[in-house]
């Protein structure tokens, strides 16, 4: 009988399996810190015990304990008590959580680009059991970070674990992590392929990551992109900062985590990229100042107080270059509504900004199950032609329409209850929007031109979203042959939402009558 076969677990699976003996009175959004820093300390060990063995093998052992030999390199210099091998050999110390915690201190003290990177004092004041500290510390040791560069070990180990994370966090935390597959989407529809890159809301740096492996799969240079960022939470700044420098990532995000409304990092900044998933339907966004007279705002209304999704939205236009794109992730309420952003999306529409709307499947984010939208903003829609590495791209004058596309019957299941778009995804919904953007070559066939797609994509003119009242739901241009005609598609799910807001008032609405409301809006509740 022959025998069947085990699947051996990969290195991320191990380790996850390793980190969590360190769960109890530990939370996930505490001990993440502990677990991506030791993968940091293991990672820079490698490196500067890679360069101080070079050193010696090329007769320059009297610098070997000089910084600037490791800098020059790319390398961070660590001395004795913070190296890999000094933490193992007093790994079954009582001690060794203070041993860490000065290793990474050190670390980030003698190594400028580090500063307010890496985890303060984390493994001394959590109180982490040591024996399963130890276990942790050896199953780390195993790993050789620089077996396989091609394979970017460390770079998919510090990525699994960010979204593993992000979905032990759950609803409602997590938020410093964008799925990647959303994240890769966006890289390869706005190709940041050279020039500066700015993410108002960085979270632990993934834009800026699917940007350079962009990059790199086109054969481009990463010294000819400049990284900018800003992230308000102090712990997931340090994050992005260890998550870049795990990569050799050069960014600039700021002096400090702050909040980028109250105190913008890099006001003079313009942008050729801006990849961004703010914070949803923020409130109270202004603070006490209230940034009434913000030059972010010039030609447009005051974003309200209330709601912070055009705020983010007039930020990201402030800092576009003259032939700047964004693409950036917004809850669907954004489309449409009345008051100040219906003024402000009508002057966006009118200044003809808006280039593609993309609304995406349900439960694709581990924090929300709410379908929510790509935007891509395009301050130079008219036609042009672009180098992307060795191909040289004509674009048609796109100005006075919107591509309008719906992804919700797009993705496959991911972890049981998500959904996440796999490679041929991304290219297909690529291809599309690229496709629609440029001149058709005479030699193309027309099948290759760009086309209407019932229940997929509408390039709509300015005129027709004028007289939908400058509404962007994707739903109200798209044709689709299934519709019931006799139905107002529109009215009945406003007609919905009154009826829920009603019950919600109502002491006597039963769990019944929520969940029945609840599935026509298109969610799937457990009550």
């Amino acid at each position: 009988m022959a025998k069947k076969q085990v699947k051996e677990k990969s290195i991320e699976e191990t380790l996850w399996e390793s980190a969590n003996k360190l769960r109890g009175s530990v939370e996930p959004a505490e001990y993440k810190h502990v677990v991506l820093g030791l993968i940091f300390l293991k990672f820079a060990s490698d490196k500067f015990e890679e360069r101080r063995n070079s050193l010696i093998a090329e007769g320059k052992e009297k610098y070997i304990e000089m910084p600037d030999f490791y800098n020059m390199s790319n390398v961070f210099f660590l001395d004795e008590v913070s190296r890999w091998s000094y933490i193992i050999k007093n790994s079954k110390q009582n001690d060794i959580a203070l041993k860490i915690d000065t290793a990474l201190h050190n670390i980030e003290k003698n190594n400028k680009a580090l500063k307010g990177a890496l985890p303060d004092n984390y493994f001394s004041r959590l109180g982490l059991d040591i024996t399963k500290l130890s276990s942790l510390l050896d199953t780390i040791n195993e790993i050789d970070t620089l077996k396989d560069k091609a394979q970017d070990i460390v770079g998919r180990v510090y990525e699994y674990f960010l979204s593993k994370f992000a979905l032990a966090e759950g609803k409602g935390k997590g938020e410093f992590y964008t799925p990647k597959t959303i994240v890769n989407l966006i890289a390869e529809m706005i190709e940041p392929y050279k020039g500066i890159i700015y993410d108002p809301a960085c979270g632990s740096g993934g834009m800026f990551v699917q940007s350079i492996k962009f990059i790199e799969n086109h054969h481009g240079n990463k010294k000819e992109v400049s990284i900018y960022g800003q992230e308000y939470t102090n712990t997931t700044y340090k994050l992005a900062k260890m998550n870049l420098a795990i990569r050799g990532i050069s960014a600039n995000l700021g002096e400090k985590a702050a909040d980028t409304f109250g105190d913008d990092q890099h006001k003079d900044l313009k942008a050729d990229y801006i990849m961004a998933n703010p914070p949803f339907n923020q409130k109270d966004w202004r603070g006490e100042n209230e940034l009434t007279d913000d030059p972010r705002w010039r030609g447009y209304d005051v974003p309200p107080k209330s709601n912070a999704n055009y705020g983010w939205i007039l930020n990201m236009v402030s800092k576009l270059s003259d032939n700047g794109v964004a693409g950036f992730i917004l809850a669907n309420g954004a489309l449409s509504g009345g008051g100040e952003e219906y003024k402000i999306r009508k002057t966006l529409i009118e200044n003809k900004l808006v280039e593609a709307i993309l609304v995406l499947p349900q439960d694709m984010f581990y924090t929300t199950n709410i379908s929510v939208t790509i935007w891509i903003l395009n301050k130079n829609k008219k036609a042009h032609i672009r180098n992307i590495g060795d191909e040289t791209r004509k674009y048609r004058n796109r100005e006075n329409e919107i591509l309008f596309m719906d992804l919700r019957q797009i993705g496959e299941p991911f972890e049981k209850k998500f959904i996440q778009f796999n490679e041929q995804h991304i290219k297909d919904i690529a291809t599309t929007y690229h496709t629609w953007q440029q001149t058709p070559s005479p030699s193309e066939r027309a099948g290759e031109r760009y086309k209407d797609i019932p229940e997929y994509c509408y390039s709509a003119l300015l005129d027709e979203v004028a007289k939908k009242d400058f509404s962007l739901v994707p739903s109200k241009y798209i044709e689709f042959v299934n519709r019931d005609e006799n139905i107002d598609f529109d009215e009945k799910m406003q007609s919905l939402q009154n009826e829920f807001a009603d019950l919600l008032k109502a002491e006597t609405a039963s769990k019944a009558d929520l969940l029945t409301v609840f599935k026509e809006l298109g969610y799937e509740i457990k009550l």
